[in-house]
């Protein structure tokens, strides 16, 4: 079959090892079954993959790619829950893995995955809208209605709007009923965020009219002081990522006084994406898809990706 695989890692140019071609079929342990993929989009965990994070040398060539959305043996249409693990919440599992760190992941014509894996498909989402949701869009979602602890009509900041969980959670949020700031160095960045949904946007660390009941933390290092700068006492940053860097200033001083919260959040549990699912279905909020590419042009959207120009997510189909 064909699949998209990470042959070699390389930080410094990751694309060298990224390799499209024929691969194994894949195996199919007990307890297991293959989807049939028709939609796939691309996430940064596949760039870090090339550079080398997260995954053991011993494991390559591995198939890339977390998110999927296709057809089961049954003929079912479903979503792929990425996150391999046991327990009522299977990101808490200390031997957790992502599809294409232990196992081949989705970028391929077919995908192996465990049958609780699965998720309904509702008929309303096309595949390619639906291959957004199990990595970005349920990252934001636990996020928003989970990990934040808001209510609806709490003002809420996105750092750097643009990324495909940056997205989710501009439209997740508004559909949601919270006030929605967003930022961005980009100026046509910035006004594609207030037309996704966000009541107001502002350049990267400029200061805000008033401070923010939580802040929604990916980029890490490059905003991590603007981002406590810019809550209110009590109020919680939520972070799933660091793509500027993992390692800035704590500023404790401002944390205890202040009494604010930091809380970390990976992923989401297959009930999450269940309902994540549904949330769309009932609201008619649907993923930005920056552009659709057939799974043998993926060297122009990892190329894309690593370059910063996007908004939203690169979906790779099989045509």
């Amino acid at each position: 079959m064909f699949a998209v695989t990470a042959t070699q890692t390389d930080p410094d140019n990751p694309l060298a090892g990224l390799t499209l071609g024929e691969h194994p079929e894949p195996k199919v342990p007990d307890g297991w079954t293959t989807v049939s993929v028709r939609a796939a989009a691309l996430n940064h965990h596949d760039l870090w993959t090339l550079k080398g994070v997260g995954i053991r040398q011993d494991r390559l060539p591995i198939v890339l790619g977390c998110d999927a959305a296709g057809v089961d043996e049954d003929g079912n249409e479903v979503i792929v829950h990425s996150v391999i693990g046991t327990g009522a919440d299977e990101t808490l599992d200390p031997k957790r893995s992502l599809l294409s760190e232990t196992y081949d992941g989705t970028f391929a014509e077919r995908v192996a995955v465990p049958r609780r894996n699965l998720v309904p498909k509702p008929s309303t989402l096309s595949f390619e809208h639906a291959a957004c949701l199990p990595t970005a869009w349920l990252t934001a979602y636990r996020m928003l209605f989970d990990k934040a602890g808001l209510e609806p009509g709490s003002t809420v900041l996105v750092q750097g709007a643009g990324g495909g969980v940056a997205t989710a959670l501009i439209a997740l949020g508004r559909a949601g009923g919270y006030r929605v700031w967003a930022t961005s160095r980009s100026e046509e960045k910035r006004e594609r965020a207030r037309e996704l949904g966000a009541d107001q946007v502002f350049e990267s660390g400029a200061r805000l009219p008033e401070r923010v009941d939580a802040v929604m933390e990916t980029v890490g290092q490059a905003t991590w002081g603007h981002s406590l700068k810019s809550l209110k006492p009590g109020g919680r940053i939520v972070v799933s990522g660091a793509t500027s860097g993992a390692v800035p200033p704590a500023d404790l001083n401002r944390v205890f006084f202040l009494q604010l919260s930091v809380v970390g959040s990976t992923m989401g549990t297959r009930d999450q994406l269940r309902r994540l699912a549904v949330f769309l279905e009932q609201t008619g909020v649907r993923p930005v898809v920056d552009r659709v590419l057939p799974l043998a042009e993926a060297r122009d959207g990892f190329a894309a990706m690593e370059a910063g120009e996007i908004f939203g997510k690169i979906v790779f189909t099989r045509e």
